[in-house]
């Protein structure tokens, strides 16, 4: 029997979900924008209240995401995500699907006791750190860690917002409805209760990107790549400057300063960094006086013809990948970046050795240009002028200090940022603090983590300038204007619509039928609205259904509380808008990795419904 009739604002919201749907699917519209759309649509056609259109701006959700973001940038100019991506290179090595596993299953372990879109951005610029470290498209990583961010939100009872409610959402139906249940009494499940259910979707999520990621994920779509620092020297100087290579200098072979080698007379090629004693000795930035001595590993920038002649005539061997720079290679760390001689500049008419200028600053010169000129011999010895414009490459912290004592003009920002490890601990104990309030004293959220943001800015761990900077506002307005559409979806009775006459068409189902059409529901809901709001809609419609059927309620309303958390196909959910824009994913890249594991996640969900249950 139907309980509610189709209603003009019914009509209404099925309308602006469709227009949000066709903006997404091809991509007609920035995301974010279309979220915006959504914030003035909504009251302008009367089917939510102003104040509950922009009621997303301070919801919950998106002040978590919003303190989230501010302490991971505090964790990150403390150099904690340095660590952390140390650690998981030195478990992974240096595949991509050892990668993307264990980034994944870490991340996966931290949504179990914390909210998934926390575990996703706290754990975003390490997994940014690693991928440009590794040379490792973006793409190829941050959906798997996203999706499976979002499953281990299903390991425990605490791990996502609809579990969090789930015993109170079945203890309320259990009150009002004695007689379905013969008046038994309403036994909560335990934390662990969902656990091996859990596990096998964590498992079948990664199972599912281990086999299939490559053809389902885009490629070196990843916005930072393109700081990546050898596709920048390409880029500028093309084959003049070349690529960054790793030669190691066989144990043979005697010893002799760069002076004597003549690399850049005879090869035009730069030597950047010498490593001894298995790297941990580093010189970043060699002088002609340098030694280069057996077992030494060169970090030399030159083109592809260029380090295969260098590297043949004196029998060293070019190695594949970075492996003692591969930190240092990192665009967190180094870079190349132009510098021009301005007027009156205390560099015109010196020589870079007259300034001493690779001693002082530990930065290497890579080309003089000077006019259409471009200088690669002698340029420590070429003095230089006004209007020069100087190539270097170095440590962006090296480029801080050149830019205080140097009259010299950047042409574009400084890009990295001076890391502060002596505030680690204090940055630890705002997270820490955060993390007790929510989970151990009950504070709300977002309450609990803007007081770990905060602490992170009156500490001084970052500036209130660069904690604003780390805010990501196209990922706030995005979910800001899909929580109205959720609102407006629940409040006009649009979702109970849709659920009565799905159930209607179905009729009397079997018990595992049930469970199956329960779970589709509760995906299509947490898709197009809120998780929370297909909880609170679908646990008690469910519940119901399971005991006409002659079923077990409870396992009814599991199936709602897990099924919630089914939302691939777009980047609705917070944690897969919180990645799309680091990742450079588009809303058919969802949509195309997204049916596949949303069809996997509903098998194994319902296969395990039946094996551990009695329906």
């Amino acid at each position: 029997m139907l309980h509610s009739a189709l209603t003009t604002d019914m009509i209404i919201v099925f309308s602006l979900l469709t227009l949000a749907i066709i903006l997404f699917v091809f991509d007609l519209l920035r995301v974010d924008l279309v979220g915006w759309l959504m914030m003035v649509l909504l009251p302008l056609s009367g089917v939510v209240s102003p104040e509950e259109a922009v009621a997303g701006l301070s919801s919950n959700a998106v002040v978590s995401i919003i303190a989230v973001m501010i302490i991971g940038a505090g964790l990150n100019k403390t150099g904690v995500m340095n660590m952390i991506a140390a650690q998981i290179i030195k478990v992974a090595g240096r595949s991509e699907r050892q990668i993307m596993t264990v980034v994944s299953l870490t991340v996966a372990f931290i949504s179990s006791f914390m909210q998934n879109i926390g575990a996703a951005a706290l754990f975003l610029p390490a997994t940014m750190r690693i991928s440009r470290q590794l040379n490792i498209s973006a793409s190829r990583i941050l959906m798997p860690m996203g999706f499976c961010a979002i499953t281990g939100g299903c390991l425990t009872l605490v791990g996502s917002s609809p579990l969090i409610m789930l015993n109170d959402l079945m203890a309320g139906w259990w009150e009002h409805n004695p007689e379905a249940v013969n008046n038994t009494p309403f036994v909560p499940l335990e934390l662990l209760s969902i656990t091996p259910i859990g596990l096998a979707l964590l498992a079948g999520i990664l199972v599912y990107f281990v086999l299939f990621g490559k053809k389902l994920l885009p490629a070196d779509s990843c916005s930072l790549d393109e700081d990546n620092m050898d596709r920048r020297l390409q880029e500028i100087y093309g084959d003049v400057v070349g690529h960054g290579y790793e030669l190691e200098v066989p144990i043979y072979y005697p010893p002799h300063t760069l002076g004597e080698l003549e690399l850049r007379p005879k090869y035009q090629i730069t030597v950047v960094g010498i490593a001894r004693k298995g790297g941990y000795v580093k010189d970043l930035a060699p002088t002609q006086h340098s030694h280069v001595e057996p077992g030494d590993v060169l970090w030399i920038i030159a083109s592809a013809d260029k380090i295969e002649r260098v590297a043949a005539d004196n029998g060293w061997e070019i190695k594949p990948e970075f492996q003692v720079f591969a930190e240092e290679n990192s665009p967190d760390e180094t870079g190349v970046i132009e510098g021009v001689v301005i007027p009156h500049s205390n560099l015109s008419r010196h020589t870079m050795a007259e300034l001493q200028f690779r001693a002082l600053y530990q930065i290497n010169p890579l080309a003089i240009v000077r006019g259409d000129e471009i200088i690669l011999d002698n340029i420590n010895r070429t003095e230089m002028r006004m209007g020069d414009t100087i190539l270097m490459q170095g440590r962006w912290q090296q480029f801080d200090l050149l830019k205080q004592q140097m009259d010299i003009a950047f042409i574009e920002d400084i890009k990295g940022e001076k890391l502060t490890p002596e505030r680690t601990r204090c940055a630890l104990f705002f997270l820490i603090l955060s993390l007790v309030m929510a989970l151990s004293f009950g504070v709300k959220l977002s309450i609990a983590l803007l007081t770990g943001a905060l602490g992170m800015v009156i500490s001084r761990i970052i500036p209130a300038d660069r904690a604003y900077e780390a805010v990501d506002w196209r990922t706030v307005f995005l979910l800001a204007g899909l929580i109205p559409l959720g609102t407006a979806f629940e409040n006009t009775g649009a979702a109970a619509y849709i659920a009565d006459h799905v159930l209607a068409a179905v009729g009397t189902p079997t018990p595992i039928v049930l469970m199956l059409v329960i779970s589709v529901l509760t995906a299509f809901f947490s898709l197009v609205a809120s998780n929370v709001g297909a909880a609170v809609l679908m646990i008690p419609l469910a519940m119901n259904m399971a005991v006409v059927v002659g079923t077990n309620p409870i396992v009814a309303a599991m199936v709602v509380g897990i099924s919630a958390s089914n939302t691939f196909i777009l980047p609705t959910h917070q944690v897969n808008a919180l990645i799309m824009r680091p990742g450079g994913y588009r809303t058919k890249d969802y949509m195309k990795a997204g049916v596949g594991a949303t069809i996997l996640y509903t098998v194994i969900l319902i296969a395990c419904i039946s094996v551990f249950y009695d329906l």
